[in-house]
């Protein structure tokens, strides 16, 4: 029967020995001791951690995969599938009506870019010349965008119970830190805000629609990060928050200071 160290089998699995612990403590992966006092995992744990990370990329809560791999060790698939169903069923949803959020932004940024490309008027700024956005969005406030709309706020502090876990693999991490380096360098400014940092960027539609799809992709992986976009005629601005325990993160991501 094939056993693992801890170490074992983060090197096997591509997980970091310090999720496998995680997972151990939220009771998703089983571990036995040694008289050492050292974890060692059955030879199912590869398998298990390849299904737990998989309904991490689907989206699926702790609490549920927990219920799903409970169903699983019945040795029943048409039995998980039932219970997969309506769980991704849901998923679908909450992601349709995120696209519609990020439709109907980029739709506001388009009637923002169209009016800043038209004349300018000869002298000042004035109600109607385009710098300042009019209709449904208030003009005295930013556009928001709330890319993760049950994460992190400085007056929601139930929500830092969201589990501080990355489900990307080594060479997928190092990819996503570049990424995100790559936009920190288009910085105007920064400052530390409560629980994260806040970003400037230049303005411009092209730009804002960079940082939304990649805050989007990083809440995939990355469900404890919170991020929030403001679009002014003037000004970019992205809010990143992380819990206490992973408050470091968002240094991480955009390196130093500007």
């Amino acid at each position: 029967m094939t056993s693992y160290r801890i170490s074992q089998l983060a090197e096997r699995s591509g997980v970091p020995a310090t999720t496998l612990r995680y997972y151990e403590d939220a009771g998703l992966l089983p571990a036995e001791r040694t008289s050492s006092g050292y974890r060692v995992y059955g030879e199912d744990a590869v398998e298990r951690l390849a299904f737990i990370s998989s309904a991490k990329l689907l989206g699926l809560s702790l609490e549920e995969i927990r219920e799903l791999l409970g169903v699983r060790e019945e040795g029943v698939c048409s039995s998980v599938r039932a219970r997969m169903l309506p769980l991704i069923s849901g998923r679908i949803a909450e992601t349709d009506g995120r696209i519609a959020e990020l439709r109907a932004f980029s739709a506001h940024l388009v009637g923002v870019h169209a009016d800043l490309s038209g004349p300018a008027p000869a002298g000042p700024c004035g109600p109607d010349c385009g710098c300042t956005t009019t209709g449904p969005v208030p003009a005295a406030g930013p556009v928001p965008v709330e890319l993760s709309p049950t994460r992190l706020t400085p007056e929601a502090e139930p929500c830092r119970e969201v589990p501080v876990a990355c489900t990307l693999g080594r060479a997928e991490l190092g990819e996503r830190t570049a990424q995100w380096q790559q936009l920190a360098a288009k910085t105007t400014g920064r400052e530390e805000i409560d629980g994260g940092l806040r970003l400037f960027f230049p303005t411009g539609a092209e730009l804002a629609g960079e940082l939304a799809a990649l805050a989007a992709a990083e809440q995939v992986c990355c469900a404890f990060l919170d991020f929030t976009l403001h679009l002014t005629p003037t000004a970019l601005q992205l809010d990143v928050r992380a819990p206490e325990s992973a408050a470091g993160m968002p240094a991480d991501l955009f390196g130093g200071p500007a």
